[in-house]
């Protein structure tokens, strides 16, 4: 398995959304990503939220396609994002989708974690390729 880290930058679109029902909101919106580092890329994609009426509890999914290098080698992959905050205790899961690889990313597997430091993004990426 293969690591590989650096910053991201990230800017959200809102898009329309439906009305708010029983206190439960649901929020669409457009992704642009562009990585730096061991991934050089740029991303689009679209996220899905649900917040609730209980502070701390909301859900979100997301798909973006990732196109650019990884450690030199040119392509694109398609990134699942799940993540599901319970009062305040966040769980995120993301994972290539399998067999979105394209190009020299051809059969790219893995997860990305997402790390928020003093307001900056930065990824760890941990992945293989067949040999």
């Amino acid at each position: 398995m293969n690591r590989s880290t650096g910053p991201f930058d990230v800017k959200m679109t809102p898009q329309e959304s439906d009305p708010a029902e029983g206190g439960v909101t649901l929020a669409r919106l457009a992704l642009e990503k562009r990585y730096h580092g061991a991934l050089e890329a740029d991303a689009i994609g679209t996220m899905i939220s649900a917040t609730t009426l209980v502070k701390g509890s909301a859900a979100y999914s997301a798909i973006e396609r990732v196109t650019g290098t990884l450690e030199g080698r040119e392509g694109s992959f398609v990134l699942q994002h799940t993540g599901v905050m319970e009062r305040g205790t966040p769980s995120l899961r993301i994972t290539v989708v399998p067999d979105s690889g394209t190009g020299a990313l051809a059969g790219l597997t893995g997860t990305l974690e997402i790390v928020i430091e003093a307001g900056r993004h930065s990824y760890v990426f941990n992945w293989d390729l067949p040999a």
